[in-house]
């Protein structure tokens, strides 16, 4: 009973090693943060940086105050976060469904890969030009390019995914009986679902950037847009402010994403 007690007592200084540790790299987190503001802003209030150029803390906020009363910036981030939801739940749709249609049929998913590699290789960037003028100066060739960006890493992915499930189970499967339906939603989804939460963790950032990529070169509304036309009037406080606000809602997406792993990994 003393050693139980005794053992307790380590699993509980041990706990507040780690809490302590966690407060301690939070803290930290915040500290180097606010360092940074302030030098930031102390730099460009002294001249030692050009706050035309680099802008400054405080010339941001009261951009986004001036733009929090008109009601723009919640009109463009709105945009933004809808394009790149809406994108998202497509990667998800057809980079699932498409590594099913591979897993299913495996002569074409030899034909494919290949192609698949290369188009996963090749930068989005180039081919965004090509896509508005095809689709339009239009919301339709903002999602496309952002699903073109994340999609052929994820069929690829979660196909191997499909692939690598363990072979043994699958013919112990089949030796009960198990048709080939039973074994893809009793084994092969459930072995593959910590990969495909894992791929959504990487595609909600990866669709913001190429949501950012479409709305530089179609947009009239956005994050992107704001960014974009401010370049091209040298206004340098909002595309600063549209910077972190990206930052700050690519962070959210991520810890949302994350928490959905978190729940995923606790059911299985």
């Amino acid at each position: 009973m003393e050693g139980a007690g005794t053992m307790s007592a380590q699993q509980q200084a041990y706990l507040k090693q780690i809490k302590k540790y966690k407060l301690f790299i939070t803290l930290s987190r915040i500290f180097l943060f606010v360092i940074f503001l302030f030098l930031w802003e102390i730099s460009a209030r002294f001249g030692l940086i050009e706050a035309f150029i680099f802008s400054s803390p405080s010339r941001i906020c009261i951009c986004f105050y001036k733009m929090l009363i008109d009601g723009s910036i919640l009109k463009h981030a709105a945009i933004t976060l809808g394009e790149t939801f809406f994108s998202f739940g497509l990667i998800i749709v057809f980079s699932i469904g498409t590594a099913l249609l591979l897993w299913l049929c495996k002569p074409l998913s030899d034909i494919l890969e290949p192609y698949l590699v290369v188009l996963n290789s090749l930068p989005k960037s180039a081919l965004a030009p090509m896509l508005i003028v095809w689709l339009g100066n239009n919301a339709k060739a903002i999602i496309v390019t952002a699903i073109s960006v994340a999609i052929f890493g994820t069929i690829l992915n979660i196909y191997t995914s499909f692939a690598d499930t363990d072979p043994d189970k699958i013919k112990l499967m089949k030796t009960f009986g198990g048709s080939r339906f039973q074994i893809l939603t009793k084994l092969i989804l459930p072995a593959s679902l910590n990969t495909i939460v894992s791929n959504m963790k990487v595609n909600i950032g990866l669709c913001l950037v190429g949501v950012i990529i479409g709305e530089f070169l179609a947009a009239r509304a956005g994050l992107g847009y704001v960014i974009i036309y401010n370049s091209q009037i040298f206004n340098m406080d909002p595309i600063a402010m549209s910077i972190i606000i990206l930052c700050i809602i690519s962070m959210i997406l991520f810890k949302i994403i994350d928490l959905i792993q978190k729940c995923v990994e606790k059911l299985y």
